[in-house]
Parts: structure tokens; C-alpha cells; sequence
């Protein structure tokens, strides 16, 4: 079965400054605890990241999965290439600047891992990766590391 799951948060800079901060994968085990390791498989002409190797510990699974990735000014986008321990791990970083000039990122992750597990314990690994994301990111990019 499949979790879905879309939160937001605004965070206090650019949307550029927030996209060097989700776009540096090398760098995601500093700020997301789930993120063990990680290794950048492709790139693009613009040398971003087109796929990702990442093992990761979700608290009720331990995965190693690819990550096709697809980058526009407002957004990051993935898709599940190949992964031992999940069939799907779907989502998006999507970034609007407000008015202010804070930045609000929203969050949306599809996520279905390969073996059985309770509705209410993947709902709630699925949320607290999210979270753990979005408040990772917030506080990496609001100190300006990476920048």
C-alpha cells in the first residue's frame, strides 16, 4: 500500500538559496537523520544531479534505492529508479516565492515500501520523514550553510 503525503513550510530566503540546499545530495545526511549515505550516479549538462544512490534508515526499514531526479527553476522533482527494501518513492520539492521574499516549500512524497507494514506505522514514517525534511532544510538554509 501507498502513503501520500504533502506538508509545507516557509522558509526565511530566496528560492534560489533553498534549491542549492535541496539540490546538494552529497550533503543530505547533514540535515535529514534518515539519510545515511549517499552517491551521485549521473548529472546533467548543468552538472545537477540527474541520479542519486541513497541508503537510507526509515526507522521500520533500511533501504538502498536510486532516485531519478528532474530540476526546474521552481521545483525538483523524483522517481523510484530501483530500491531493495521499496516499489515506490515518489515526490517533489515545489518552491514559490512570496512577497516578502521568504520562500514557501512545499513538500510531496509517494512512498510504498516492498514489504508489509501497518496503514497507521507507514503513515507515520512516511509524515516524520517529511517533517524531519522540511525542518532540516529550513534550519540549513535559514543559517546559510551551503550557500
Amino acid at each position: 500500500m501507498t502513503e501520500e503525503v504533502r506538508e509545507h513550510i516557509v522558509v526565511r530566503a530566496s528560492p534560489d538559496a533553498v534549491m542549492d540546499v535541496i539540490a546538494d545530495f552529497e550533503r543530505y545526511p547533514e540535515w535529514q537523520a534518515e539519510v545515511l549515505r549517499v552517491e551521485i550516479l549521473e548529472v546533467d549538462e548543468r552538472g545537477r544531479a540527474t541520479r542519486v544512490r541513497f541508503v537510507v534508515d526509515a526507522r521500520i526499514v533500511r533501504a538502498t534505492m536510486v532516485l531519478a531526479y528532474a530540476h526546474a527553476p521552481d521545483a525538483m522533482r523524483w522517481s523510484l529508479v530501483e530500491g531493495d527494501q521499496v516499489r515506490r518513492n515518489d515526490g517533489a520539492y515545489l518552491l514559490w516565492e512570496r512577497p516578502d521574499g521568504s520562500t514557501d516549500v512545499t513538500y510531496e512524497l509517494v512512498v510504498e515500501p516492498a514489504v508489509a507494514v501497518p496503514a497507521v506505522v507507514r503513515r507515520s514514517v512516511a509524515r516524520h520523514i517529511v517533517d524531519g525534511a522540511l525542518r532540516g532544510m529550513k534550519r540549513r538554509v535559514e543559517a546559510g550553510v551551503g550557500r
